[in-house]
């Protein structure tokens, strides 16, 4: 079975193939894990960034906000809801 791509704390690396993690692996394994759940995917994410940023800076690191939410959102496509139209 293989391994799961999953985050290394605090280094927020991934404990498979040592990319940052969200790596690219796992970029193409968590919308999979999550389909049909974008929502809950994306805060799953959001909470992910948090912790890795409360992380770097107990490391004593100041976390680039743009560079970390464009590695753990900006990836994310965008999906909008199926409009039904109203006659």
């Amino acid at each position: 079975m293989p391994r799961r791509h999953l985050p290394m704390r605090p280094a927020w690396l991934c404990r498979v193939c040592a990319a940052q993690w969200p790596c690219p692996a796992a970029r193409l394994d968590l919308p999979v894990e999550f389909h049909g759940h974008s929502v809950a995917l994306a805060f799953y994410l959001a909470a992910a960034m948090r912790d890795a940023m409360d992380d770097m800076y107990r490391l004593g690191g100041r976390p680039d906000r743009a560079a970390m939410h464009a590695r753990f959102l900006g990836w994310l496509s965008p999906t909008r809801p199926h409009r039904t139209e109203r006659h």
